[in-house]
């Protein structure tokens, strides 16, 4: 007699974090800009009819002495009409005051100027939309493109974005599919973007060369994919006779091959904002900060075109009249009135939401001005101190996540020109008596020591190692070259 099989179920406890949608919506306001959150809170309004714009006037209120207040406890079946009276009070009525923190003394009623530089992040986006995707493919690619360094290249892994689009996104997805929508932003201009690092940054370029070959096809280009698929360790320590052998390759044709790959670019998302130009885009600050003479230093929210929201009061007093003949509701008007109950839930929702958001920003750009109080008052670039993500976020209490959605996309105009929050962050260098500096700070001294060089004999690396260490900055030599990389400064023979 043969054995059938037997399926056995077992029971496991799993943790899972989620979001409710009202976490949701806040995270979504919190990556706003103002200008786009502007356009956001004018379609909630278009939407729900329980939302307008303007101040509340709380001078007067019909709505505090409702008769749904004293009744509540005669019909245990009209729950639902009861929740409604938390709408009707004075002291529930949500009041959205801008003002009431979002200024500081002095501050003077001004033009905002604009700046005229634009993001790489919202080129990829241009591009993306003239792809074919699903939804779901954009929403990855999307996600995908906001997760980009300033490079253009993707130092996270895709197993830790699948779990921050779970988290606080509430996306699902597969690595898989996350890979599938990188390649998407891997074909876009100019090639190299999406790439996880330096190596296949190299490898997309050349093989975008190959793939745009026509009726000659050119072996060189071979040649560099195999140098760099194949012996890239051996290429980043200069091993040349390894290369060589290990491949079989002519000295005429090897020489040619490094040549052409040292002429890729490993920064494609800083060329990309080079060659684009400027006068595309305007930007608008989302914070305005005010240097004074006495030494104290302004901050105000720049939401002068957002408007104050409050509870429609046609729609309250239509919930009024519905609860006062709630006794003899038909079908009909009892899910009229939870229609309304949902209109005033998401309203108030909204809200909260938009001030949830502001107070966030005051918070978060307040600890930014405290940590690099300096440069505010100075306006020089080189008294930023080392500050990241958790440092802000130590400071305010708040998440590491959620300082990163505050300082992505969002600008302050100072006294000293606009800035990017994120240019405030920069990492610190540790001496090996264990003094920490600003690498900001070292770049500004390596640049003007090369701005000032004899150019016809310009410093090599190991000459601007000693002349920092004599300025008191002992760092190595490949930290000498990786800055002078940053800074998009050629090597000593270039630059003659």
């Amino acid at each position: 007699m043969a054995q059938g099989s037997r399926q056995v179920q077992t029971q496991a406890q799993q943790q899972v974090q989620t979001l409710s949608p009202q976490q949701i919506l806040v995270v979504k306001l919190l990556e706003l800009p103002a200008v786009e959150l502007e356009d956001r809170i004018h379609a909630e309004l278009l939407e729900n009819p329980a939302l307008e714009e303007g101040k509340e006037d709380t001078a007067s209120d019909d709505f505090s002495d409702s008769p749904d207040a004293d009744s509540s406890a005669e019909d245990n079946g009209a729950n639902e009409y009861d929740s409604l009276s938390d709408y009707l009070s004075e002291d529930d009525i949500p009041d959205y005051k801008l003002q009431e923190n979002n200024r500081s003394k002095g501050e003077q009623a001004e033009e905002i100027p604009f700046s005229d530089a634009i993001s790489f992040y919202e080129t990829l986006k241009e591009q993306l939309g003239e792809r074919n995707l699903t939804d779901h493919q954009r929403e990855l690619a999307e996600y995908l493109i906001g997760s980009l360094d300033d490079d253009g290249l993707l130092r996270k892994s895709l197993d830790s974005i699948c779990d921050e689009l779970a988290i606080y996104a509430g996306v699902e997805c597969t690595p898989e599919e996350l890979d599938e929508a990188l390649k998407v932003i891997q074909d876009f201009d100019p090639p190299g973007l999406g790439a996880r690092n330096l190596q296949e940054c190299l490898l997309i370029q050349i093989r975008r060369k190959i793939e745009q070959q026509h009726f000659t096809p050119n072996p060189l280009l071979y040649i560099e994919e195999a140098i760099i698929s194949e012996c890239y360790e051996e290429f980043t320590r200069k091993h040349w006779d390894k290369i060589q052998q290990k491949l079989g390759l002519e000295e005429d044709a090897f020489e040619q091959a490094i040549k052409e790959i040292c002429k890729l670019n490993p920064r494609p998302g800083a060329s990309l904002g080079e060659a684009i130009g400027r006068n595309m885009q305007q930007i608008i600050p989302d914070f305005i900060v005010d240097t004074y003479d006495d030494g104290t230093i302004g901050l105000t929210l720049n939401n002068r075109n957002v408007p104050e929201l409050r509870m429609s009061r046609d729609f309250t007093e239509m919930v009024e009249e519905h609860t006062k003949n709630k006794a003899n509701q038909s079908k009909e008007s009892k899910e009229a009135m939870m229609f309304l109950k949902q209109k005033m839930d998401a309203a108030q929702g909204f809200i909260d939401a938009v001030k949830q958001r502001q107070n966030t920003l005051m918070t978060t750009m307040q600890a930014i001005i405290d940590l690099q109080r300096p440069f505010f008052l100075e306006g020089d670039e080189s008294l930023l101190r080392p500050m990241i993500l958790k440092d802000v976020a130590e400071r305010t209490g708040l998440d590491i996540s959620t300082i990163s959605r505050v300082s992505n996309s969002k600008y302050v105009q100072t006294n000293y020109g606009i800035y990017s929050l994120k240019f405030f962050f920069n990492d610190g260098y540790v001496t090996e008596d264990g003094e920490e500096m600003s690498v900001r700070e070292i770049r500004k001294i390596l640049k003007e020591c090369i701005d000032n060089e004899d150019k016809k004999k310009p410093y090599t690396d190991d000459e601007l190692t000693e002349i920092l260490k004599e300025k008191g900055y002992p760092i190595a030599r490949r930290t000498v070259a990786k800055y002078r990389q940053q800074l998009n400064i050629p090597v000593a023979r270039l630059r003659k």
